[in-house]
């Protein structure tokens, strides 16, 4: 894992961006939900697919959600979407995108502290 990890309480963290490698690492840490802010596609072929990556989270046993945002374009809904998704989320989550700014901004407007 090339990007570090940001612990902003116990139960949610965001870096950037991942790969399918990663994800079983993530569960060994303890990580029970994934939250993948990223669209496909905007970092080119370099960037893992979703597709990929939420088979690489079933296979190690952990939720993983698709909430793509588009940098600097988060939107009421999309906070509203996070908020529900983190009040259902089996914790600690992790979230994601390009750098982990944007996850962050996000969990943010979704009301975290």
């Amino acid at each position: 894992m090339d990007t570090p990890i940001t612990q902003h309480t116990d139960d949610f963290a965001t870096c950037g961006q991942i790969s399918a490698a990663d994800v079983a690492l993530f569960a060994e840490q303890g990580f029970r939900t994934l939250i993948n802010n990223r669209p496909d596609g905007e970092g080119g072929a370099m960037q893992p697919l979703s597709e990929e990556l939420a088979k690489a989270a079933e296979s190690a046993g952990i939720a993983f959600v698709h909430l793509p945002v588009v940098p600097g374009q988060i939107t009421a809904e999309q906070a509203s979407a996070m908020r529900d998704i983190l009040a259902e989320a089996e914790k600690p989550v992790l979230a994601f995108c390009r750098s982990g700014a944007r996850s962050t901004n996000l969990w943010q407007l979704a009301g975290g502290q």
